[in-house]
C-alpha cells in the first residue's frame, strides 16, 4: 500500500508538473512572440506570422519609436505620477484602513459600509469629470493621481492584514507612551511589509497604466504619459506613407511598431515586479483571512 500511494503520489506529481509547464508555455509564448516580433525585420514579420526567434535581427521599430525625445519625456511623465502617486495612496490608504482596524472606533460599521458601497456603486465617468473640473485639476497632473488615489479594494486588504497583528502589541506600545499614529509608524507598518509590498504594486501598475484619466483631462499634449503616446505612435504608424522613409530607410510595418509599443510600455513594470514578487502571495492571502 505504501508503495502504491508512493507511485500514485509521483503520478500526480508529474500530471500536475506537465500541466503547470503546459499552462506557463502557454502564457509566455505570447509575450516572446511579440519581443521577438518587435526586434524583426519587416519581410521576416510579413512572411512569418508568429516569430519566435528572428533570423535577422533589426532596430527598425525602436529607432522610429524613438526617433524623437517626446516618448523620454513621457516615459519621465510616467514615472513621475506612479512613484508620487503610489507613495500618496499608500499613504492615504494605510491611514484608513488603520482606523477601521481598531474595534474602538465609533461608527466603524457605518464606514466600512460606506467604502464597501463605492465597489457597488460608482458615480460614472461624467460626475467625475466634472467634480475634477470644478476643483480646478483639468490639465495638471493632479487630475491623474488625486481621482484615483484610493482603492476600497486596496483598503479592505489592507485593512483586513492590520486586523492580524496582535493587539498585545499596540496595548504594550501605548503602555510605553506611544500615540496612534507612533503605533502606526514604528509597529503596525514595520509588520505589514508584505501587504505594503502588494498594495503598493496594485498602485504602481494602476498609475502606470493611466490612459484613460489622462484623455479626459489633459489638454497639453507635452503632459502625457507614456501609454498616451504610444497608442499616438501606433495610431500615426497605422495611417502612416509605408513609401516613406525613415532615416533614409523604409518604415518598419504597423504590426512591428506596435509590438515595440508594447515591449516599451510593459518593461519598468516587469524590472520592478521581481523585487516585490516574494512578498506578492504572502500579502494578498494574509489580508484576505479575516473580514
Amino acid at each position: 500500500m505504501v508503495e502504491d500511494r508512493t507511485f500514485s503520489g509521483r503520478l500526480f506529481s508529474a500530471v500536475n508538473f506537465i500541466l503547470l509547464a503546459l499552462i506557463a508555455l502557454v502564457t509566455v509564448l505570447p509575450f516572446i512572440h511579440v519581443v521577438a516580433g518587435s526586434f524583426t525585420t519587416s519581410a521576416e514579420l510579413a512572411a512569418n506570422k508568429f516569430v519566435l526567434i528572428p533570423k535577422v535581427w533589426s532596430l527598425e521599430a525602436y529607432k522610429f519609436i524613438f526617433s524623437t525625445n517626446t516618448i523620454f519625456r513621457a516615459l519621465g511623465v510616467s514615472i513621475g505620477v506612479t512613484l508620487i502617486g503610489t507613495l500618496f495612496s499608500m499613504f492615504i490608504t494605510a491611514l484608513m484602513a488603520y482606523g477601521l482596524s481598531r474595534k474602538d472606533l465609533d461608527g466603524r460599521r457605518v464606514f466600512n459600509f460606506l467604502v464597501v458601497f463605492t465597489m457597488l456603486f460608482h458615480g460614472g465617468m461624467i460626475p467625475t469629470f466634472l467634480v475634477v473640473k470644478e476643483l480646478g485639476l483639468i490639465d495638471s497632473y493632479a487630475a491623474l493621481i488625486l481621482p484615483s488615489a484610493i482603492s476600497a479594494f486596496n483598503m479592505i486588504i489592507l485593512k483586513n492584514f492590520f486586523q492580524n497583528i496582535p493587539e498585545g502589541l499596540e496595548e504594550s506600545a501605548k503602555i510605553d507612551g506611544c500615540n496612534d499614529f507612533g503605533i502606526l509608524f514604528k509597529i503596525v507598518l514595520p509588520l505589514s511589509l508584505p501587504a505594503i509590498a502588494t498594495i503598493s504594486l496594485f498602485y504602481a501598475v494602476t498609475y502606470w497604466n493611466t490612459y484613460m484619466s489622462a484623455i479626459l483631462y489633459l489638454d497639453n499634449s507635452a503632459k502625457w504619459p507614456i501609454q498616451v503616446l504610444l497608442r499616438q505612435i501606433v495610431v500615426l504608424a497605422s495611417g502612416m506613407d509605408h513609401s516613406a522613409t525613415l532615416d533614409g530607410t523604409v518604415p518598419p510595418p504597423d504590426q512591428t511598431i506596435k509590438m515595440a509599443v508594447i515591449v516599451v510600455a510593459t518593461l519598468p513594470i516587469l524590472m520592478v515586479y521581481p523585487f516585490l514578487q516574494k512578498h506578492f502571495a504572502k500579502g494578498a492571502m494574509l489580508g484576505s483571512m479575516k473580514g
